[in-house]
């Protein structure tokens, strides 16, 4: 055997074992990820009021999730659960709707700038993407403070716009760099208005930037804890993530919380899974 031919086994060995190697910590990563997700779904199927702790294949949480009462303990699930929830998912409605205009909106102008300013501008976006979720929450804690506004339902959707917008605005860039540019220019030499060119012209190339990004925002705004938390003020205003900081606290986590971490994970998967082929259909036409 040659040289080069024992160089040439020596480089496909050392090939191989960092696939190996590779494949390992990706496997690794995923289980680390989702392996607390899965306990989640897999405990959601038992009564127990301890997490861990297995009593037997049952839908009993469900039934009291949907039902508003434990028909075994003969007492009502906390209403505050629910009302949370609500909460929840208005804000995070609230904010994904509106950040997502103001992202499109904002992505738009930035790409129209001269390439110095479009530099500067897209640093100061993400530079509340790398801050903390407790100094923004601080800032704006004071800010409304300073200025005098009460704490509530409408700080709280101010304060999840605020830090959705920049994630907006990265998830749409990308689209106007793929898009040619003299479409919108064309649309207004036959005859359009600026706003009919962008209903028209700009918002179809834009929509799957736009769809990412309202998914991104409401997926953050459901997740929040640290903003929310400094800007709710003390009206009882709660979101999941406060109740499930005040549940704890309490010695316990809501067994419900369970199988409603389950759905809602469900059922992000499955709009995910939609949207994702949705998009490989419309990149093979």
């Amino acid at each position: 055997m040659t040289s080069a031919q024992i160089e040439a086994r020596r480089r496909e060995r050392a090939l191989k074992t960092k696939q190996v190697v590779g494949n390992a910590y990706l496997w690794l990563l995923l289980v680390v990820l989702y392996a607390p997700i899965v306990l989640i779904i897999v405990f959601s199927f038992t009564k127990s009021k301890v997490f861990g702790n297995w009593t037997g294949f049952t839908v009993q949480l469900y039934e009291n999730l949907f039902t508003g009462y434990d028909r075994t303990a003969q007492v009502r699930v906390d209403p505050n659960l629910y009302r949370a929830v609500a909460y929840t998912f208005v804000i995070a409605l609230i904010a994904a709707l509106v950040s997502t205009m103001l992202g499109t909106l904002a992505a738009i102008g930035i790409f129209n700038m001269r390439q110095k300013s479009r530099k500067a501008v897209q640093f100061l976006n993400s530079v509340p993407m790398i801050n903390p979720d407790i100094l923004t929450g601080i800032s704006l804690f004071l800010l409304f403070v300073f200025l005098g506004i009460s704490r509530g339902l409408v700080t709280v959707c101010i304060a999840h716009v605020v830090f959705c917008t920049p994630y907006v605005v990265l998830s749409v860039l990308p689209r106007l760099s793929k898009m040619n540019p003299n479409i919108y220019e064309a649309a207004l030499d036959l005859g359009a208005t600026p706003f009919q060119a962008l209903r028209k012209v700009l918002m179809p190339e834009l929509w799957p930037g736009m769809v990412s990004g309202f998914i991104l925002a409401l997926t953050l705004s459901i997740d929040d804890f640290g903003v929310t938390f400094f800007t709710k003020g003390s009206g009882g205003l709660e979101t999941l993530s406060t109740f499930i900081y005040a549940d704890a606290r309490k010695g316990g986590l809501t067994p419900e919380l369970r199988p409603l971490f389950s759905l809602i994970f469900l059922i992000i998967l499955v709009l995910l899974v939609v949207i994702n082929i949705h998009s490989a259909k419309q990149k093979g036409k």
